[in-house]
């Protein structure tokens, strides 16, 4: 909510990357909620935007999506862990979930806004960034844009070459913030990137 070589899936990313998964991913959100902190940041940010249609690409659990439509916004969901799509189900079975590799997805429709929250770029493993942001693309009206968030680690996606994957694209740069919460981009170990499909 999610590198040169063999394209594997976000989910085996992060079970490579030792992150808590199903209920117990939920856990820490929860515990960030009860201390009183806003867990709404993308939501906040996607819903200001204005859009009709959310691509929530890597959605997890669903928190993002699901606060979306909770806003009034058509959110569709798309992992390919079994794990923790069933949480996202289970808190929203209304809501459209697709177990699907972002890589090689297709809804068959196209979206406002495709948001990639939760560090879904550096969940992917190296080589399959520009497939995955391709396919993403593919689902979007033209004119439209798709928005990530990932921190910034050494090894990891850089905006350098995140930048030229946009580019090769066809995606023009419309923004580029320190948080959700739009502070200035300064440098800094995260960052929340908006691109425009042309």
């Amino acid at each position: 909510e999610g590198q040169i070589g063999t394209c594997l899936s976000e989910s085996k990313g992060r079970q490579q990357r030792n992150v808590p998964r199903g209920f117990a991913y939920d856990e820490r959100w929860q515990g960030l909620a009860d201390s009183g902190q806003n867990i709404h940041g993308e939501a906040d940010f996607i819903s200001g935007l204005k859009p009709a249609s959310v691509l929530d690409a890597g959605c997890g659990t669903g928190r993002v999506a699901i606060e979306l439509v909770r806003r009034g916004i058509d959110c569709v969901g798309v992992d390919l862990d079994r794990e923790m799509l069933a949480v996202a189900s289970e808190k929203a079975p209304t809501l459209d979930w697709v177990e699907a590799d972002l890589k090689d997805f297709n809804l068959g429709r196209t979206f406002d806004i495709a948001v990639l929250a939760g560090n879904v770029m550096i969940f992917v493993l190296s080589g399959s960034e520009e497939l995955v942001i391709n396919q993403v693309a593919r689902h979007l009206c033209a004119g439209r844009l798709v928005v990530s968030g990932f921190s910034l680690h050494p090894g990891g996606t850089g905006l350098a070459d995140y930048a030229a994957l946009m580019k090769r694209l066809g995606l023009s740069p419309a923004g580029r913030w320190s948080t959700w919460q739009r502070e200035p981009f300064t440098g800094g170990s995260y960052a929340v990137s908006a691109h425009r499909k042309n």
